[in-house]
This record gives structure tokens, C-alpha cells and sequence, in this order.
């Protein structure tokens, strides 16, 4: 049942992530996703990958998803009025972080013996894996992360030009 709730929020806070115009109020849904996706994975017996997942996504690559944001004023046509500070913005992930944090009590509750799995994966297993079985799955991804950092460095270095060689500014 667990699983299955921690699904749901994922897939609603995704399908969200993907529909909202505003930046920020994506990232805040995205943030949510990576933290339903992460119970996903405490409830079928792999902690390391709940913890990893918490850290290094909802941690680290909201962080750069934010910078990138930032760098290319994406809201620079909008109002000024932090999007941040009104309770609408909030409301949506709060609510499903608390289905979140009900499940996470209801795991506490029942002092961890509610997991999907056949038991937890010890760390030593998961790296064996990653750099034996599942190596060029590793390397494509940190080269998509490459390749993001990249882009929203271009994105972000990006200078205005006029359009039209008449609109350009001539030296006096």
C-alpha cells in the first residue's frame, strides 16, 4: 500500500512538473516527485538508492536547476513579486509531501518492517552492479549531466545581439 501511495504522488507531482508554466513552481513539484521516488525505493528494500536519490537529485540537481533558472531570468518578463512567497505556490507540494511524510511515520511506526523487498541491498552489491552490469548505463548518464551543464552554462553566458544589422549600435 505504501508503494503504491508513494506511486500516486509520484505521478501527480510529475504530470504537475510537466503542466505548470512557472519555473519554480516545476521545480517545486519536481522536488516532490525525486522525494516520492525515493520512498519508492525505501519501500521496495534498497535504502542506499532512497538516500541517493534524496542527496544527489532532490539535493544537488534541483540546486543547478535553480542556478539555471536564475542565469537566464526566465521570469524577467513576469512581475517581480517573489514566486516563492505566495501560499498558492506551496500549497499543492505540501499537500502531497504530507502523504509523504504520513507514509514515512507509518514506515517509523512499524519500525521498518513494512518493505516491499526481499531485504535490503547491501552498498557494497549496488556498486558491484553499477560498474559491472550496469556500466555504460553510468557513463551515458554522467555524460547527459555533462552535456546539461554545458547547456545551461550557454544558456546562461548568452549576450543579447540585435536582430537586424540596423538595430546594432555603431561607435561614435
Amino acid at each position: 500500500m505504501m508503494f503504491y501511495a508513494a506511486a500516486a504522488v509520484a505521478v501527480i507531482s510529475t504530470v504537475l512538473v510537466i503542466t505548470r508554466s512557472n519555473a519554480v513552481h516545476a521545480l517545486l513539484y519536481l522536488v516532490v516527485s525525486f522525494l516520492a521516488a525515493a520512498v519508492m525505493f525505501f519501500a521496495l528494500g534498497a535504502p542506499l538508492a532512497a538516500a541517493l536519490e534524496v542527496i544527489i537529485y532532490a539535493g544537488a540537481v534541483v540546486v543547478l536547476f535553480v542556478f539555471v533558472v536564475m542565469m537566464s531570468n526566465l521570469q524577467a518578463e513576469r512581475s517581480r513579486q517573489s514566486p516563492w512567497t505566495s501560499l498558492r505556490a506551496w500549497a499543492g507540494p505540501a499537500a502531497l509531501s504530507l502523504v509523504l511524510l504520513g507514509e514515512f511515520l507509518v514506515v517509523i511506526a512499524s519500525r521498518g518492517t513494512r518493505g516491499l523487498g526481499p531485504g535490503a541491498v547491501p552498498p557494497k552489491a549496488v556498486g558491484i552492479s553499477l560498474f559491472s552490469t550496469y556500466v555504460l548505463g553510468v557513463e551515458l548518464a554522467a555524460m547527459l549531466l555533462l552535456a546539461a551543464v554545458v547547456g545551461a552554462f550557454h544558456l546562461g553566458s548568452r549576450r543579447e545581439t540585435p536582430h537586424h544589422r540596423f538595430f546594432e549600435e555603431t561607435p561614435k
